[in-house]
């Protein structure tokens, strides 16, 4: 028996759309229930109420992704008065942004993480330029390790052993903003799997994908960043589900009753739609 939560279906935002997804669940649940969760994520609930030994959860998606407009650096506000204008809260938007400056269940607020990212941020500096900066850091001072880490390891940890995997710089980024006082949102989803030509095959493919976004203000809105591979996310990023941190938006979570051993495997595959498929 057991009762599972499920961020499977990737949200429709103003840069892709989700067009049609199936969620196939083995062995077939008693009940399934679709709802919107409190940060806007579609989420399906569903229980099982016979006894198995497997559970097969498969999520099959089309998404038409557009590419993003590029960030310009030296534009927008400065980050120290960005940081002020949030906490007035002066507009709907302001006040939403607001509440992803605080800590969270993976994500602390420390003088640690505030003086690391200090550096990249000099009073007056466009935030733009300042954040791109912080990403490069994170990316070079930091192992992509899957060995070091575990689900509940300690964001200060991660940072003072500088290894991790993309959740866990994403979690390090998100603290060093949110401890300057800017407010930044974890990111879940996909990446694809093969790079265009010439480029570098991105960590991360084949596995559910974690990055951030951080608040611009205004019309600038939020703007995603990739720490584990150093870059703007676009058409390579599909975005699943955003929150505070991990807890808010795992891709399976639930309970089960039972004992033993138990094993768990995830493998995902983005295709371009025009890609040819093997026989």
């Amino acid at each position: 028996m057991c009762q599972n939560l499920a961020h499977l279906i990737p949200r429709t935002t103003p840069w892709q759309r989700c067009t049609y997804c199936r969620l196939t669940v083995r062995p077939a649940p008693a009940e399934v229930r679709r709802r919107t969760d409190y940060f806007g994520n579609a989420v399906q609930d569903f229980s099982i109420h016979k006894r198995h030994r497997s559970l097969r959860v498969s999520a099959a998606s089309k998404v038409d992704v557009t590419a993003r407009a590029p960030i310009v650096a030296d534009a927008g506000l400065a980050w120290d008065v960005l940081c002020e204008t949030v906490r007035r809260c002066a507009t709907r938007s302001d006040l939403d942004a607001y509440q992803f400056c605080f800590p969270s269940r993976h994500v602390c607020l420390a003088d640690e993480l505030a003086d690391y990212a200090r550096p990249s941020f000099p009073p007056g500096r466009p935030l733009w330029d300042a954040v791109t900066e912080l990403n490069a850091r994170v990316h070079a001072d930091f192992t992509y390790d899957p060995q070091a880490t575990e689900l509940e390891t300690p964001c200060l940890d991660v940072f003072r052993q500088r290894r991790g995997v993309c959740q866990d710089l994403a979690h390090v980024l998100i603290g060093c903003l949110r401890s300057l006082g800017l407010p930044a949102r974890y990111v879940s989803g996909y990446l694809r799997t093969e790079s265009p030509p010439g480029k570098p095959r991105l960590v991360g493919a084949d596995a559910s994908h974690a990055w951030l976004a951080v608040y611009g203000g205004g019309a600038a809105g939020w703007r995603d960043l990739d720490p584990t591979n150093n870059v703007i996310p676009s058409v390579d990023h599909i975005t699943v589900a955003w929150g505070r941190d991990y807890a808010d938006v795992a891709p399976i979570r639930g309970v089960f009753v039972g004992g033993g051993q138990h094993r768990i495997s995830v493998s995902v595959d983005v295709t371009p739609l025009d890609a040819p498929r093997a026989a």
